[in-house]
């Protein structure tokens, strides 16, 4: 059985120095405890292809080497809050981990890496207030030298090597506004100077050759909202008894020069260190800068939370100047974390506060236009909840970081022409955007859903007009009665008032209106504009443009919404909520006509923790923290419901020992699934002589728990039943399936599954395609092809 990663979707954390950008054209960023490796020109489009895994706590930075000396060296350096720096050889298909770097107390925030000849110097700075600087010595990397910051802490780190001399210095920025320079000497580092100009906090170092490959150009970002360039050249020989001198390259500009010596094979050198420029321009902190030299060309990168990413060229007459300004408008995001350019300098990508990576590109034609490029767009909190749309075409998913998002296929030209390893999928709307934490939902129907979060209502969504047209341009879907009805009746969009949780539906956007008047002038960053896609939203049309009108709520329950489920034909909608009593632990039915409740179902003691009708619409499977699972059959038509309990399993009766934490149903309805924290994952069958279920196959998984289950939605070889069986570590697992025979087909590894709690797993309820989707506690939204 071959199984391939249709689809991989997570945001950037949400730190700087996440991002960097590599000679081999790929983006490297950190995803919760991995890093995610994306290709931006992917078959003309753009998806993650690869994920790498190894730490065990969240990743804080990524540092992609650029002078690597051979094709299976170190290439890629990662520091995590687990308290490590990984060294990673990406050219390496079967195990990129080469070395893990351990000795500090606390998490790794910054690291940097540099090779002198073939020999590489690492360094990493932790919140325990040290720097240590490492190399390697006899296969093994050691600490050479612990820089005690005291109280410090670290926010930059950037090694360079000296003009002439080649000796190797190290600069370090903390929580002050100096920048300090480290310069080899014999065994260790020496300060030699500390860089003052800065009024705030620096946060991002970088250093490049200038473009007659004389001089060294340091630059510095800082909270003061500047950034600031400092030129380091060579003098041949040190003035005696001064520290610096005064030179005058004009009549009214005076700079200071400080010197500093460095001494190499016992030769001493001697350099210049003077303030080339400050850049003025960022509204807010600047936490990043990067530069570029390609085709004798220097460009500085900027990034802000001012939501901008800045270009700065030099002149001429060796002033810097702006040329490009890009970045977010509108929306709820504070900003840029980090930008890097691509190797050629043809495109620049950025990191925000909300997880969100962006691209943009220079216009081939005209090189003063930047255009927005194709993104994979991600949660940036755990995925808790994920449902298929009825037909298959897309995969809804609720998270953590209290939004609601739409995944699914673009079909460009290259995959309509057949070729299926370019299509890809994308980010294609964001309906919800909550002030609490998203925990379930449902689909009622291809254009309705209903979610549950961290409060007492459900809330129903229905899809607006522009969303039907833009799904049918990217997706290529036929006409459907649905979408007709949408377009004809529904609203174009929706928006959502400032301290507001409820999207209100936007009917209609006029042209001209007073700007007394006009609520997109007094709320402009949170207004509705009706938007015709050609290719996937950017961030910023997904956080103002793609949200659903909100057209009920459901109030009835006591305690935060835990659970929910609907009839295929979303009839019907069965809630439950957090409860420590049987009272709070009731269901509720409600019918999608009316939108009252019709039934309320009593079993069980504690919180249930998933809900799920058969596909034949007439029972209703209930698992519980008690340790205990119910069924309920509809005694009525599909149209009326009257739930009856007919399976309510006790101590004698339960396999399970443990929390159960998951069921599904088969597309037959003639079994079930459970899985619990026990590791048991047992199929359950109804007995014909009672009309109760009882256990029909056990597999018992010594030491896991076990947290999703999914049947595909038809049978495989020999009429097995397929089982998609997701664990707490990450793993998921793929049987077939008859009685007590579990043949395990695949294992789905956190190489290429997920690395933390498998929280949701679906298939999509196509016949026509077997396609597993999944979702975790590590952020990840993954679609599999499976053949």
């Amino acid at each position: 059985m071959k199984i391939k990663n249709r689809y991989t979707s997570v945001a950037c954390n949400r730190s700087p120095e996440a991002l960097d950008w590599g000679k081999d054209g790929l983006i490297y960023y950190a995803a919760c405890h991995s890093i995610a490796v994306f290709d931006p020109k992917f078959y003309g489009s753009a998806k993650i292809i690869r994920s790498l895994s190894g730490h065990k706590a969240r990743v804080n930075t990524v540092k992609k080497l650029q002078n690597v000396p051979s094709t299976d060296g170190v290439d890629l350096a990662s520091g995590s809050d687990d308290a490590t720096c990984i060294l990673w050889s990406t050219q390496n298909s079967s195990s990129a981990l080469r070395f893990t770097l351990k000795g500090h107390t606390k998490g790794v925030t910054q690291v940097d890496a540099f090779y002198v000849g073939d020999n590489l110097l690492v360094a990493t700075g932790s919140a325990d207030s040290s720097i240590k600087l490492w190399k390697q010595t006899g296969g093994e990397f050691v600490c050479f030298q612990t820089i005690d910051l005291e109280t410090g802490y670290c926010f930059a780190l950037k090694f360079f090597q000296l003009p002439v001399s080649g000796c190797v210095m190290l600069a370090y920025a903390t929580d002050n506004d100096l920048i300090h320079l480290y310069a080899a000497s014999d065994e260790e580092y020496v300060l030699v100077d500390k860089l003052k100009g800065h009024t705030d906090w620096v946060r991002g170092l970088d250093c490049v050759t200038d473009v007659e490959g004389e001089d060294l150009l340091l630059v510095s970002a800082s909270q003061d909202s500047f950034v600031r360039l400092w030129r380091i050249s060579q003098r041949e020989q040190l003035q005696a008894k001064r520290s610096f001198e005064e030179f005058s390259i004009d009549e009214d500009i005076v700079l200071e020069e400080r010197i500093f010596s460095v001494t190499v094979d016992r030769k001493q050198f001697h350099y210049a260190l003077a303030l080339e420029s400050v850049l003025q321009g960022h509204e807010g902190w600047v936490y990043g800068v990067h530069f570029n030299k390609s085709e004798d060309k220097l460009n500085l990168l900027s990034s802000s939370i001012d939501k901008t990413l800045t270009i700065w060229t030099p002149s001429e007459s060796g002033v810097w100047l702006e040329s490009v300004r890009v970045g977010e408008v509108g929306g709820a995001s504070l900003g840029f974390y980090g930008g890097k350019f691509s190797p050629d300098g043809r495109s620049i990508v950025g990191h925000g506060f909300l997880g969100s990576v962006h691209l943009w590109h220079q216009d081939a034609e005209n090189c003063g236009i930047w255009k927005p490029g194709t993104i994979i767009g991600g949660h940036f909190e755990a995925v808790r909840d994920l449902a298929w749309d009825p037909a298959g075409r897309f995969v809804v998913t609720v998270s953590v970081d209290q939004t609601t998002r739409i995944h699914g296929a673009w079909l460009r030209s290259a995959a309509r022409e057949g070729n299926n390893d370019a299509l890809t999928w994308h980010e294609i709307a964001r309906p919800q955007v909550h002030g609490y934490d998203m925990q379930c939902l449902c689909m009622l129907s291809r254009y309705r859903f209903a979610s549950g979060a961290e409060e007492k209502i459900v809330r129903i969504f229905q899809a607006p007009a522009n969303f039907v047209e833009n799904l049918r341009q990217l997706s290529e879907l036929g006409d459907d009665a649905e979408g007709e009805d949408i377009l004809k009746t529904t609203p174009k969009g929706a928006s959502v008032p400032s301290l507001g949780l409820s999207n209100k539906a936007v009917y209609s956007v006029e042209e001209t209106e007073t700007a007394s008047k006009h609520v997109k002038d007094v709320y402009p960053e949170h207004y509705f504009i009706p938007t015709r896609l050609e290719s996937p939203p950017t961030e910023e049309t997904l956080m103002q443009n793609t949200l659903w009108p909100e057209m009920q709520k459901l109030y009835g329950h006591g305690y935060e919404i835990y659970a929910l489920a609907s009839t295929p034909g979303g009839r019907f909608i069965a809630s439950a909520s957090r409860a420590t009593s049987l009272e709070h632990a009731k269901i509720l039915i409600w019918n999608t006509s009316t939108w009252k409740i019709v039934q309320q179902l009593q079993a069980h003691q504690l919180t249930i923790t998933q809900l799920a009708f058969s596909p034949d619409s007439k029972s209703l499977l209930a698992v519980s923290r008690d340790r205990t699972l119910s069924v309920f059959e509809n005694k009525e038509t599909a149209e009326n419901c009257n739930f009856q309990l007919v399976t309510h399993t006790d101590k004698q009766t339960s396999v399970h020992a443990r929390i159960i934490w998951c069921c599904d149903w088969s597309h037959d309805s003639m079994h079930f699934v459970s899985g619990s924290r026990d590791g048991k994952v047992v199929i359950w069958e109804q007995k014909i002589e009672t009309g109760q279920y009882g256990a029909a196959g056990v597999l018992e998984l010594k030491g896991e728990s076990v947290t999703a289950v999914a049947f595909a939605r038809r049978n495989i070889e020999q009429d097995r039943y397929m089982v998609a069986v997701g664990l707490e570590k990450g793993v998921i697992h793929l049987y077939a399936v008859r009685q007590q025979d579990w043949k395990l087909l695949a294992t789905i590894d956190e190489s290429c599954g997920h690395h933390l709690t498998v929280k949701r797993l679906a298939f999509n309820p196509s016949s026509d395609e077997l396609q597993l989707a999944s979702c975790g506690e590590d952020n990840f939204v993954r679609v599999y092809d499976i053949c």
